[in-house]
């Protein structure tokens, strides 16, 4: 039942719990009326019940979550992110999950740091479980976010400088649109990779840290280029109005000049980032 209001569901705890359904073999009742509030719950009506699949947070505003308080706080000091299934109105059980950090988070946020990037982390589980993750990472954390939070936050952040916010889910959409550069991770949401301005291939997040080196790369190459092609031109600007060169050399030079940073610009393509598997 509590996998009912997911189906569709783009949001990986939808797609954990769907994915639990399929291992069981059973199949999925119809759902009508589906829908997401961002942040808060999937709902649908299932057999004629009302059926949410929410936050903690989400249950005590609609329901009478007092029963299962001390439950809910001892999986999420577990670090596990709750759920709570409401059939019409009423709490029906808990589904703890545990969110656990991609292989190559702390290669990622090393390479970052070493690359002069603060990381971080922004999340809508609950505090405990942000804490958790955050504390195995090494990273400033902000949990129990709405995308409406997100959105302040990266606000805020853009006071003291550059952002870059890295997302794949429909509650960062807001977020990625908002940043100074808002990067959609691979096998990510639609919302997000159409809100997002870059879109990474790689479902890893070490393909950040290299986004950012192929980028100053790039930089380099444009300023040398510009600077080789601009200076060039001056010099046989400057000689051929002191009668020291003539026309020719000069179309030479700038067919040479084209050439020149034509190659410089194809060196970009021996990048490599960090590792593909």
């Amino acid at each position: 039942c509590s996998s009912d209001p997911e189906q569709g569901s783009s949001h990986p705890l939808g797609r954990a719990l769907l994915a639990a359904h399929a291992a069981l073999g059973t199949p999925l009742p119809a759902a009508k009326d589906a829908r997401a509030l961002p942040g808060q719950a999937a709902l649908a009506r299932v057999d004629g019940t009302d059926v949410a699949v929410g936050s903690p947070r989400y249950a005590r505003e609609h329901a009478d979550l007092s029963a299962a308080e001390a439950r809910v706080a001892q999986l999420e000091d577990q670090g596990k992110t709750v759920v709570v299934l409401l059939v019409d109105g009423a709490v029906r059980g808990l589904i703890a999950l545990r969110d656990e950090p991609r292989p190559d988070a702390q290669v990622a946020i090393q390479d970052l740091r070493a690359l002069g990037v603060t990381p971080v982390m922004l999340t809508g589980d609950n505090t405990r479980t942000g804490q958790a993750v955050a504390r195995t990472l090494g990273l400033e954390v902000h949990a129990q976010l709405l995308p409406e939070d997100k959105l302040r936050l990266i606000r805020d952040l853009q006071r003291q400088g550059g952002v870059v916010m890295i997302g794949d889910g429909i509650n960062d959409a807001p977020a990625l649109a908002a940043a100074d550069v808002g990067v959609a991770m691979g096998g990510g949401t639609d919302v997000a990779l159409e809100t997002a301005h870059v879109a990474l291939l790689r479902p890893q997040v070490r393909a950040a840290a290299d986004l950012i080196r192929l980028s100053r790369a790039t930089m380099r190459v444009i300023r040398q280029n510009v600077a080789f092609a601009v200076g060039l031109k001056l010099v046989f600007l400057i000689t051929t109005l002191l009668g020291l060169t003539g026309l020719w050399p000069a179309v030479l030079s700038d067919t040479g000049a084209t050439a020149l940073v034509t190659a410089n610009a194809l060196r970009l393509l021996r990048f490599r980032g960090g590792e593909q598997d």
